[in-house]
């Protein structure tokens, strides 16, 4: 390994910590999570030091790396029931998710902070036998670490758009450094293991992508097709937001109830009125909940929010008189996909890469998506290829392009059945996954 280029890269490390601490903090006063254990961040830890080659360490780093971990955790304990997980995150969200996933005997801590004495303090502490990394986070001196104790590291699941290749090369003197040194890379697809070979990773295959294989609560499906059932008007969704691209969408919302104000329309779903739907929006950051129903206010919105319905939106006065629905829960998208007739792809229509689509088609939601699906470039371009999705050029036309396909029956029955097999026919990269990873345990 380059050991100036790590040495350079661990000093800046070190400086930056400070900064990470007031980073914490002020991130804290939003979303408490972040001030939990804080210095697990540096390597201290209150749990009992493990003996040698015991635990299995899995990081995921955020919400959907979370979810993702939770499927091949699940195909791991079903072939191993007495595997105990290390799990780690750097998001507070990624943090409460995971503890659902804990059984006795494993360990949930904060990912350490990528200085060489947080990071040694973290494998001379747990000592485990195996990594598994999901999807992108790859920290140089973690990655170093593993290898100087012949610790093997996967990176699971994995995928790199281009986006970060073109970042990873104008650094590459680290990149090389970090990406060399991984046991192993599982990609996501042939796109991704190609560009993680020209960042010297040893690819081990293509396996597909763990989402695929995940299943819809079919609890929360039930419920949001009877809350649909029991509403006359179309509802279209607003997935995972960002920031940056709400107040476009709340804009259209605006306008389009302005015009239903002037012209009360009836509540039909074929009614061609452009006013005449249900618009319900789902920040992908929590903390952003506040934020965006002042946003909608600020437009002049009438907003109700999901935490306030007790039997849903038909049952709520509240509700029905609103102009905006706000998604102001956790771990309800396939809900709030059930209840909905068509959904906007959030990240996709500003430069962010987009969210994740296969739970909208698993759901059976059809999706319309903007010009920005880098994460997701394989899925996204399969989805459009194969009706379960469609792509626009910004946010209006993505309004108008939903509204035209709730107001076409027909055409909307068949975007679902498309969704519906789309999601189905990727299934199977578990499977795949947990014979390349078993050949490591």
């Amino acid at each position: 390994m380059n050991t100036l280029t790590l040495r350079i890269y661990s000093l800046l490390m070190l400086l930056a910590q400070p900064l990470l601490r007031r980073k914490l903090a002020r991130r804290g006063r939003q979303e408490p999570g972040y001030l939990v254990a804080v210095q697990e961040r540096f390597g201290h830890y209150t749990q009992p030091a493990q003996e040698a080659r015991e635990l299995i360490w899995v990081h995921a780093v955020s919400l959907g790396e979370t979810r993702t971990a939770a499927l091949l955790l699940d195909a791991l304990r079903a072939g191993h029931p007495g595997l105990r997980i290390l799990l780690t995150h750097g998001t507070a969200t990624g943090r409460a998710e995971g503890a659902r996933l804990l059984r006795p005997g494993d360990i949930q801590i904060w990912q350490a902070w990528d200085s060489p004495a947080a990071v040694a303090r973290f494998f001379d502490h747990f000592k485990p036998r195996l990594g598994l990394l999901m999807e992108t986070e790859i920290w140089p001196n973690a990655v170093a670490a593993a290898k100087a104790r012949d610790m093997p590291l996967l990176l699971v699941n994995g995928r790199l758009s281009g986006k970060s290749l073109r970042n990873s090369l104008r650094i590459a003197p680290l990149s090389l450094l970090a990406y060399g040194a991984l046991s192993a890379v599982l990609a996501q697809t042939a796109a991704d293991a190609q560009r993680f070979r020209r960042l010297g990773a040893r690819v081990a295959g293509v396996f597909g992508n763990l989402k695929f294989d995940a299943t819809p609560d079919a609890g929360q499906l039930a419920r949001g097709k009877a809350w649909r059932q029991m509403l006359a008007r179309p509802v279209l969704l607003f997935a995972s937001s960002r920031d940056g691209e709400e107040d476009d969408f709340l804009k259209e919302i605006s306008a389009l109830a302005n015009i239903e104000r002037a012209q009360p329309a009836t509540d039909s779903i074929a009614n061609t009125n452009p006013g005449s739907f249900k618009a319900l929006i789902v920040p992908r950051h929590p903390q952003r909940f506040d934020a965006v129903q002042a946003l909608a206010e600020q437009h002049g919105l009438r907003v109700s929010r999901r935490s306030a319905w007790t039997a849903g939106p038909a049952q709520s006065s509240d509700a029905m008189q609103a102009d905006v629905w706000l998604g102001d829960s956790l771990g309800e998208m396939a809900l709030y996909y059930a209840l909905s007739d068509a959904a906007l792809l959030g990240g996709s229509f500003a430069p962010l890469g987009g969210q994740n689509l296969i739970e909208a088609a698993a759901c059976g939601c059809p999706v319309v998506m903007g010009p920005h699906t880098f994460n997701f470039a394989e899925a996204a371009e399969l989805a459009e290829a194969e009706g379960a999705a469609r792509r626009v050029a910004d946010i209006p036309e993505a309004v108008q392009a939903a509204l035209a396909l709730v107001s076409n029956a027909g055409a909307l029955a068949e975007a679902a059945a498309c969704g519906l097999a789309f999601a189905a026919r990727n299934r199977g990269a578990t499977a795949r996954t947990l014979e390349a990873v078993r050949s490591y345990l």
